[in-house]
């Protein structure tokens, strides 16, 4: 495989980490742990292997100017990223969540054109709209099960939040990788992360009654640590090495179909028509935003 194709493979267990995620955490949030204390033990459980892993990586020193752009990267990639999703699926259900999920695309091209200079072509602008669209259909009407599912309309914003700071992390986060080897600032950056998530999560894992849970609980935790985590933010470092942001912000497509699957075999949730038309709009909107060009023949 040359190096293209590895990132591509990076992305796709990425996708898959990630799809899996939204049902296994949602066993144990609420009723084990709280999701800030969830995002506390899931930043720094990710951060020591970060560090215990970068003791064999290369020896770089960061310049001084560069650090600002760690600062951006942790808050986004992580506090802000992290806060919001597990807020937001503690509060709606998993197939809600991804297929919110799958606005980060549209969200990562206005950004591009911004800071990046993609080009903005009409059938991108009319993919923006239709996009929009669903997700707003998704974020009023999107609803659940109230015992698992409390308040669909704030969680649903609250994932479209998180693909808002998930696509300010890919850009932000493309110039530290052709300028560092991923655990030369990798490491600082969770570490900054842990600062930024400790005053909201500390209470809660005070909170967490250890003795009570059970061995699927820490088995479910472990994983969002060690896959979702550790795991997804060093494939997604290598595959934006290679790709671009908006390239690796695709693979995100592939989420609401796996955690579909997840969720109705794992029992977490259930389809309904609401799901399956804001889905089919955020859909061709994201098509329409991923296509350069455009043309129809006659």
């Amino acid at each position: 495989m040359n190096q293209r194709q590895l990132a591509l493979v990076a992305a796709s267990f990425v996708a898959i980490f990630y799809a899996a995620n939204f049902s296994i955490a949602k066993n144990v949030m609420p009723h084990y742990i709280k999701p800030f204390g969830f995002i506390l033990f899931r930043v720094t459980g990710a951060g020591l292997l970060f560090w215990l892993v970068g003791l064999f990586g290369p020896k770089e020193k960061i310049a001084r100017k560069h650090y600002p752009r760690i600062l951006g990267a942790a808050f986004f990639g992580m506090a802000l990223n992290m806060l919001a999703f597990f807020y937001g699926l503690n509060l709606t259900t998993p197939i809600n969540a991804a297929v919110m999920m799958v606005t980060a695309p549209m969200i990562t091209l206005l950004l591009a054109v911004i800071f990046l200079n993609e080009k903005l072509q009409w059938h991108r602008i009319l993919g923006l709209l239709i996009g929009l669209s669903g997700t707003l259909l998704m974020i009023i009407y999107g609803k659940g099960n109230l015992a698992t599912a409390p308040n669909p309309a704030l969680g649903n914003f609250l994932i479209f939040v998180n693909a808002a700071s998930f696509a300010c992390y890919l850009v932000i986060v493309k110039k530290l990788t052709t300028l560092y080897h991923p655990f030369t600032f990798i490491k600082w950056m969770y570490l900054l992360g842990i600062l930024m998530v400790l005053p909201f999560g500390l209470n809660q894992v005070l909170e967490m009654p250890f003795s009570e849970i059970p061995l699927s609980g820490y088995l479910s935790i472990a994983y969002v640590v060690v896959f979702v985590t550790f795991g997804t933010y060093l494939l997604n470092i290598f595959a934006i090495k290679i790709l671009k942001p908006t390239t690796v912000a695709v693979f995100i497509y592939f989420q609401p179909l796996l955690t579909t699957l997840f969720a109705v075999v794992l029992g977490t949730d259930s389809i309904d028509i609401v799901k399956i038309i804001a889905a089919i709009l955020i859909f061709a909107g994201v098509y329409l935003v991923s296509q350069k060009q455009l043309k129809f023949k006659v």
